[in-house]
């Protein structure tokens, strides 16, 4: 026989766990279509040089990568922002700019797996392609919050920060030529220390141990956030790109607070620099503030270039993407997550196969009403059914036998409360739904 297993990094999802992430989804859904976001779809497989080089070395070495049938160079997406940019310049003539749009869908990369982390998991991105005006970098700290709060949280923090900023003071820094490999390795700071962080910036990059603790001074800033970019500006504002990076950090954060945002969820963070290449402006990560070593559960930025890889036509853009795996394994650790093996909240109980029709009838009568009901297939005893219905989640159990039927009634059982209530059939779906609602 052959042994049932998933391969390392990949995992299945019981009930209990599709459950509350298709309820993730959903909720996804309609932040993202509240603000006029509308969807797309991108297929799985990619040619390799549509991913190739976009998300830089470390990327490329984790790409699902192989020879179809056909002889083709193709690729699993590690992302859904790059195969946005492809499709942005394939159709953008029949969109038009700017354009919003959200995909949901799973992604895979070959690295190593760690808690929160998964080889294949499902991003849920929104993306303004088409403009630079920082008005769209504010909707997407405004989103991230939205969303955050619409999927239950409460306790989280989005840290912002901006390339143009960090480029400026690594030109300042002389490190123009390594800017990359530089934020690329700043990106572990929160993984693995200062001292790592140090060592590699040494040894793998190149730069001095002067340059490495001048840039891992500048990432360890600390204050409010008028604080450090006022900082900032004193230190290096005379540079070009640092200056421009200040002004769309202080602005997005006025709007913010002005749209109703708590200043206590925006921190301006300068050790956030995102390890992808591809970013160019603001950049977002969102921790949850009970649990920020499981790191960012909500990422993104702006990165106005990489859709001229496809197009001579100019389509900056900028936007995010929800980590939905990553968040669900946090939501397991924290113990927040109210597990149930069934979608419907009602289970019609069976005494006897002579009265399966009837039953059906019953269920359907809920169904019509927008309830979702389960009618248990087998006749046996009730106490076993309600022992089945509790384990699996139910809320309340429907009981009807001869003398039920006879009276035209039947026993609504609160499974929950162990209290049982007697009501005329006709009616009941309005108590179910009283009995739901409390």
């Amino acid at each position: 026989m052959i042994q049932p297993r998933t391969l390392k990094g990949f995992r299945d999802y019981l009930p209990d766990l599709m459950i509350p992430r298709e309820w993730m989804l959903e909720q996804a859904r309609k932040v993202y279509r509240s603000y006029g976001f509308a969807p797309i779809d991108t297929p799985a497989l990619e040619y390799a040089d549509i991913l190739l080089g976009k998300g830089g070395a470390e990327t490329d070495k984790q790409l699902y990568r192989f020879t179809d049938h056909g002889g083709r160079d193709v690729a699993l997406r590690f992302d859904l922002t790059v195969p946005f940019a492809r499709f942005a310049a394939e159709h953008i003539a029949t969109l038009g700019v700017p354009f919003k749009r959200y995909h949901m869908g799973p992604v895979w990369r070959g690295e190593n797996t760690q808690r929160g982390r998964y080889r294949e998991f499902w991003q849920c991105d929104f993306d303004t392609i088409g403009t630079t005006s920082n008005a769209a970098d504010v909707e997407t700290a405004l989103v991230i919050h939205d969303l955050m709060t619409a999927l239950g949280m409460e306790r989280f923090e989005i840290r912002i920060n901006n390339r143009l900023l960090l480029n400026g003071v690594l030109q300042q820094f002389g490190l123009s030529e390594l800017a990359a490999a530089v934020l690329r390795t700043l990106d572990k700071l929160p993984k693995i220390g200062r001292e790592a962080t140090s060592v590699e910036l040494v040894r793998s990059v190149g730069i001095t141990s002067e340059q490495a603790n001048k840039v891992l001074d500048l990432a360890s800033t600390s204050g409010t956030n008028a604080e450090v970019l006022d900082r900032v500006e004193h230190d290096f504002g005379s540079q070009p790109q640092v200056a421009e990076g200040l002004a769309r950090l202080r602005q997005l954060l006025d709007a913010a607070r002005e749209a109703g945002i708590p200043e206590r969820r925006l921190r301006i963070d300068l050790a956030i620099c995102r390890g992808l290449d591809y970013y160019t402006g603001t950049i977002y990560e969102t921790f949850l503030t009970d649990l920020p070593q499981i790191g960012s559960v909500c990422s993104g930025g702006r990165y106005d270039d990489l859709a001229s890889l496809y197009t001579r036509q100019k389509l900056p853009g900028v936007g995010a993407s929800l980590g939905l795996d990553r968040l669900l394994a946090a939501l397991e650790e924290l113990q927040l997550l109210t597990k149930v093996s069934t979608p419907a909240p009602v289970l019609v109980v069976q005494f006897s196969p002579d009265y399966i029709g009837r039953y059906q009838a019953l269920a359907r009568q809920l169904r019509a009403d927008g309830i979702g009901v389960d009618v248990f297939p087998e006749p046996k005893k009730i106490g076993a059914q309600l022992q089945y219905a509790e384990k699996r989640g139910f809320r309340l159990a429907v009981i009807a036998g001869p003398d039920e039927f006879t009276q035209g009634v039947c026993k609504l059982k609160d499974l929950a409360q162990r209290a049982e209530t007697t009501v005329e059939q006709r009616l009941i779906a309005a108590k179910v739904k009283q009995l739901l609602s409390n």
